[in-house]
Order: C-alpha cells, then structure tokens, then sequence
C-alpha cells in the first residue's frame, strides 16, 4: 500500500487528480469507481478545472458509484446521484448515460439485482474512496460480517450522526442504504483513498496498527495489490504516521 502525506486538502486533492488524469489519459474509455462524502471534493472541483481549461476528455469515460441511500430519489439534494450532477458530472464533458449512481427508491430488491449486474460485468480502473470516521467504506459498517457483493446495509448509529449535518433533523437522516460490498471494492484494479478531518481512529487502524479487522473495514486495503492513501500532513502527525 503506498501511502502519500499531503501538505493540506487542496494539495491532496490536485495528488488524487494527477491519479485519475493519468488513468484517464492513458485509458480515455474505462470506467471509474466514485465515492461521495468531503473527502473527494477538492479532487473533483480540480478535475473539473482541467476538463474546462487544459482539455482533460471524459467523453468516453464510465463511471459507477459506491452507494445510494434507500429512499432517496435522484433529485432529492442529498442523495448521491444529485450530489455527483453537481460537483462533477455537470462541469465536465462526461455522457450522464455513461454514469450509474444506483437507485434509491422503488423495489430495493430489483435495485440490488441491477446494481449487482453491472458490478457483475464491470472492470472498475480505479475506485475511489472516502473513509467514515469508524472505517467504513462506502456503507460497509463495521460488524462481524462484511459482505462480497452490492447489498442493503443498516447504518450504525454512528453514521447517521455523522450525516445529520447535511439534513434539517437527524430524524431525517435515512436508516439505509444499497452499497456495493468490499468484494466489489477490492476487485477494482487500483484503489485510491482520500484521508483528512477528524479521521484519527480510522487513520491509525489503517496506517499504525497491522490487524485486519471487520470492525473497521478500510484496513482490507491493506490487502489490495495497488492502494493508495493520501492523507494530510495534520493527520498523519497526530496520529504519528511517518512516511
């Protein structure tokens, strides 16, 4: 697992840009793993600039997401897919028929069915991922039992206090959502994490300890041929993470 220490956030993420830019230079038709949340932010706003000012061509490219929440339709302002419209597919020149973010209303069965499906058939280049302060990635919560393939995960207690922040109540906060599994994660064939914020007890278990634990599922990183973590110079320090 190479791991990259940047100076703040910005500067990780034009590093996670430089990552993908390659990627999608040297492989202008492959499919892409999205992750939503903070932490891609900055590296989407930077795609973006060099999609609009130096000719990075997504015309081609395909993308699929990690995860929706149940309940949520696509135009609601806090589901996934409104959340990639809007700080990244709307401001570069990718086909949105070439995008699946899955669904979040309807037959949560069916949705399921056609996520699998195309997990099935698709070779992800690259997987990006964010890091939930309890480790999980995409909404694989942290439990005895972690699962191969896309399914409905409860989400702890914990997660939905994390999110509360971008919903008028915590009542409001779904209790649900489809994600893929860490099989899915793990057979991508690059994964790209970007760590930053109040990350301390995920960035140790990661970075620190040397268990891998279904307790905190971003440490089967550990076990991927081709990871890569990006975490700024501020975490790494209080967790004592040298390079």
């Amino acid at each position: 697992m190479k791991v990259i220490i940047a100076k703040d956030y910005e500067d990780g993420a034009c590093k996670a840009a430089d990552i993908i830019e390659k990627i999608v230079r040297e492989n202008p038709e492959c499919t892409l793993g999205l992750a939503t949340g903070s932490s891609p932010v900055g590296m989407y706003r930077e795609l973006a600039r060099r999609c609009r000012e130096e000719g990075l061509d997504f015309s081609r490219i395909h993308s699929v997401n990690l995860d929706e929440y149940v309940g949520l339709d696509g135009t609601h302002d806090q589901s996934y897919r409104y959340f990639m419209n809007t700080n990244l597919f709307d401001h570069i020149n990718i086909d949105k028929a070439n995008t699946y973010v899955a669904k979040g209303t309807g037959d949560v069965a069916a949705n399921l069915k056609e996520f699998n499906d195309i997990l099935d058939k698709t070779e992800i280049e690259i997987q990006v991922l964010g890091v939930g302060p309890d480790g999980h990635l995409g909404f694989n919560e942290p439990g005895e039992t972690l699962y191969d393939g896309a399914h409905e995960e409860t989400l702890d207690d914990s997660t939905i206090e994390a999110n509360k922040r971008f919903f008028a109540s915590k009542e409001d906060v779904p209790t649900h959502a489809v994600t893929m599994g860490m099989g899915n994660i793990m057979r991508a064939k690059r994964l790209i994490m970007i760590i930053n914020g109040n990350k301390q007890e995920a960035a140790t278990k990661l970075l620190i300890q040397d268990k891998i634990d279904p307790k905190c599922p971003c440490t089967f990183m550990r076990l991927h041929r081709d990871a890569t973590v990006i975490i700024e110079k501020k975490l790494a320090d209080e967790i004592g993470y040298k390079a």
